[in-house]
């Protein structure tokens, strides 16, 4: 090949002290204790005897802080801007303006000095794969090096190349970018031979724009490539091959169409692998790859066009074809339980990603039912849910059953149910185990079994290799196949919060509380679950799915809004209005399938208009006050009431409530009060019974009453603050194996020290003592932290308690850490739930509120995140 020199030497190389200060112009802190090191790393957590700690300040921390951390796990030397106060001496230390760019600088130094040829692969898909494939062909004759998992971009890179060997002849290095310039930087870094462009889609638009800014920044490595190289493009995509029209080097296209250089036909998908015959050179072989789908042979294709590049022959490059290694998490089929297949494509995700592997498993199916678990996709910026609704659209005319994770992915949901999917056949799963249990455990009919073939398909942040793990036949053979199964890289794959105060919603949490009254209710008792007020604060929607999965039957809500809500993002189960429904509501409330209570004749009535008008029913509930003095019909009234419902054409009584003051209280007094108003609510139903009135669904209990009366359980009970994991009362506590299902956390904005004298927040109510160190947290009272008469009084701070100092302000707080050494900025700040040995319950506030759990629940405001 013209111009494309091999570098051949066979000297192991370690990065060595001297090169790094070269590269980066560090200065050397005292006497170096070693002169080499065996690689890079940057997280304290997966650190290796002998390694260059690099403390990296990023969006997500500074490694800074975690030197210590590292040099016990057996770091050797670090590379930093600052020097810890108390780093021991025999460690080295190399000390830059700028870590991040130091790397770069290293980088561009060392494949300078190596000389080897480069290959570089980018694209929106399929980068790793090509990368793997053509390091593969190129290994049946040269020593190849290729980066390892997703170091790709500008900072990851550098580190992966602290492997590269100095008998390494060739190196095959993929390129990734999520803003605008990334690449053209990265190219300018290690100056490439040959390029290889794999495909323009939509990813990373939330930093490059669109699809001409996916497309411009791509093009930056066709650019970068000298006259004497060579630019590999994928011929299926348009604005692939327009970057011919900026490339300086010769151009080799492939696909799947005769007018490419290289092109495939007559392809042959299966569970096991690939054949095709390939066209090239005036000349037509066939091929084989253990790899799925045909819209991955551009990988196979740019290969076989580099290898023959290289002078490989056909044979070794057949070969090495024919048993591509197999990439975890990367279209795998995988023996599943029961005898089902798994295409386990967990890795990533992206619209055109996941398009091509449902048409792969709608070809491939064989008259198996076809199903899908499809989690968001990441990164998609303006158009996220326009990208997730036409992957759902595309699902529709594939699958038998959709599950979808991930709040974003329910805009898949919608595309299919709007595409005329069967409604019954979308599945709403919170957690990767209940993508399980729907899968498994009797909740589509019939369970998975040998007939199905289950594609699992998410972007990292909703971890959908959990659902892999939990679906393989034989986990211990085949966990090699999945990704991200080290437990540190699990820990460190997750989405942030849209602002550094948020509230985390413990799913499972739910789902086990749900399950456990359900367990403690007679068979014929139904379970309505109370998510008025979005939920207690909790996020109605999410959680109106966990319990109806888990055992509930029906919703209660406090008014019509909130009702429409949960309409609006397709759950279905009966639903009552608990509060007031005004006469001006009803066409809303029949339209949306709302059922709603009742107690005024006039309204009654005006309801049944509304009802007659549309042509159809409406379920009512009839409220009686028994003791609570709020709304409802008096007992004695309620016989008549009833009577003149039942003689209104287009209502339907299908329900009759009491609700009680003191069943979350152990005083004599309130248990007699509260069997006083059990026994009236008895004798009305008796009374009901006698004319032949009584509802089908008689209901009192509350989640006090759930634990204690049974007696009062009737038809149905309303679970309310005790399904939240939160205690009806002081006196009748949530069972131990109830679970609070909200932590509200924040972060440390800044860290100052103060004089003693010194005045915090408004008011100057409070002077520090004497010298202090007070930590801001960006949380005030419109994010539901009180301010007064009392506030929260202590958060917690890496497991300790710290004291809330000075006025709560609307959108910070000051504490004192003083006493909690090492705090900084970023670290994670507990306002409820745990944190090391120390928990702050709903229930601790509400004390110092003066107050109840109830509301200091509810009163998080929506501005707060909620994340699962």
């Amino acid at each position: 090949m013209t111009g494309l020199g091999v570098a051949v030497c066979y000297t192991q190389y370690m990065i060595g002290l001297d090169d790094l200060l070269h590269a980066t112009s560090g200065q050397l802190r005292g006497e170096a204790s070693v002169q080499e090191f065996t690689d890079y790393c940057f997280d304290s957590r997966l650190v290796n005897d002998g390694e260059l700690f690099v403390a990296v300040k990023s969006d997500r921390g500074d490694g800074h802080y975690f030197i210590q951390d590292a040099v016990r796990g057996g770091a050797v030397a670090v590379l930093c801007e600052r020097i810890p106060s108390n780093l021991a001496e025999d460690i080295t230390c190399i000390v830059v303006d700028d870590t991040r760019r130091a790397l770069v600088d290293w980088a561009r130094y060392r494949l300078k000095s190596w000389g080897g040829t480069i290959i570089a692969v980018t694209g929106s898909i399929e980068k790793t794969s090509t990368k793997e494939a053509i390091a593969a062909v190129l290994g049946a004759k040269h020593n190849v090096f290729r980066n390892l998992r997703s170091y790709n971009g500008l900072y990851g890179l550098p580190i992966a190349l602290g492997r590269l060997l100095d008998d390494h002849e060739i190196a095959v290095l993929e390129l990734g970018s999520d803003h605008s310039g990334e690449i053209a930087q990265l190219a300018k870094v290690i100056q490439p031979s040959i390029a290889v462009i794999t495909a323009v889609s939509a990813v990373h638009l939330d930093g490059l724009g669109d699809l001409d800014g996916v497309s411009s920044e791509m093009s930056d490595l066709v650019r970068a490539v000298s006259p004497n190289g060579m630019v590999v493009l994928n011929g299926d995509y348009t604005r692939v091959v327009a970057m011919s029209d900026y490339a300086k080097a010769r151009v080799v296209t492939a696909g799947m169409k005769p007018e490419w250089d290289l092109y495939a036909d007559s392809i042959r998908e299966g569970l096991a692998g690939t054949d095709f015959t390939l066209h090239w050179q005036g000349r037509s072989d066939s091929f084989f790859t253990p790899w799925l789908c045909k819209d991955r042979l551009f990988s196979a294709l740019s290969a076989i066009a580099i290898g023959n590049e290289f002078g490989i022959r056909l044979e070794d490059i057949k070969t090495a074809i024919s048993a591509l290694p197999t990439i975890p998490g990367r279209f795998n089929a995988l023996s599943a339980v029961n005898g089902a297949t798994l295409l386990d494509d967990s890795y990533n995700s992206s619209p055109k990603a996941a398009t091509c592997a449902l048409g792969f498993l709608d070809r491939n199916s064989e008259g198996r039912r076809k199903l899908a678990v499809l989690g968001d996709m990441d990164q998609l910026g303006a158009r996220s849910k326009e990208e997730h609704y036409k992957v759902g659209v595309f699902a529709a005319s594939v699958l038998d059953q959709l599950v979808v994770k991930g709040d974003i992915a329910e805009d898949i949901a919608r595309g299919a149910r709007e595409s005329g999917f069967d409604e019954n056949c979308i599945h709403y799963a919170y957690s990767s185990d209940h993508v399980v249990r729907i899968l498994n455990e009797d909740v589509l009919l019939p369970r998975l079994n040998e007939n199905d073939i289950v594609l699992v398909k998410g972007s990292a942040s909703t971890r959908l290799e959990r659902v892999s793990r939990n679906l393989l036949a034989e986990r211990k053979r085949d966990t090699g196949h999945l990704a991200r199964q080290h437990p540190v890289i699990g820990e460190v794959i997750s989405s942030l919060p849209g602002r550094p105060t948020w509230v985390e919603i413990d799913v499972e949490a739910a789902a086990n509380n749900t399950r456990q009254v359900r367990n403690m209710l007679d068979d014929n008792v139904e379970l309505m679950v109370v998510l008025k007020a979005d939920a207690y604060g909790h996020g109605a929607t999410r959680l109106a799915r966990v319990v109806l999965d888990n055992g509930a039957s029906r919703i209660g809500l406090a008014s019509l809004n909130e009702a429409i809500l949960l309409r609006d993002q397709s759950i279905k189960a009966p639903i009552l209005i608990l509060g007031y429904s005004p006469a001006w509501t009803a066409r809303q409330a029949i339209l949306n399938d709302v059922n709603v209570t009742v107690y005024d004749i006039d309204i009654a009535k005006a309801f049944d208009r509304a009802a007659h008008e549309l042509s159809v029913s409406l379920n009512v509930h009839v409220k009686v006050d028994t003791g609570m003095g709020r709304l409802g019909v008096a007992p004695e009234d309620a016989v008549c009431f009833i009577d003149q419902l039942s003689h209104l054409t287009n209502i339907k009584v299908e329900g009759l409530f009491t609700h009680f003051p003191v069943a979350d209280s152990i005083k004599l007094e309130h248990r007699e009060y509260t069997s006083m108003q059990i026994d009236r609510f008895h004798a009305l139903v008796m009374d009901l019974e006698a004319v032949n009135l009584r509802p089908p669904i008689v209901h009192c209990a509350n989640s006090a009453a759930i634990l204690t009366r049974k007696d009062s359980h009737f038809d149905m009970v309303r679970l309310g603050i005790l399904f939240y994991g939160l205690d009806p009362s002081p006196q009748i506590v949530a069972p131990d194996s109830f679970m609070p299902i909200m932590s509200f956390k924040t972060s440390v904005a800044q860290v100052k020290s103060m004089p003693g004298g010194t005045p915090i927040s408004y008011g100057q109510i409070y002077k520090t003592d004497s010298d202090k160190r007070i930590a801001v947290i960006p949380v005030g009272y419109a994010d539901g932290f009180r301010r007064s008469p009392r506030n929260w009084g202590h958060v917690l701070v890496r497991g300790q308690l710290a004291p809330i100092v000075g006025r709560v302000t609307m959108d910070q707080s000051m504490i004192d850490v003083s006493h909690i050494p090492g705090t900084r900025i970023g670290d994670e700040v507990t306002l409820i739930g745990a944190q090391g040995d120390q928990r702050i319950r709903a229930e601790d506030v509400a004390e110092k509120l003066g107050t109840i759990n109830y509301e200091v629940v509810s009163a998080i405001l929506t501005r707060v995140p909620r994340i699962t």
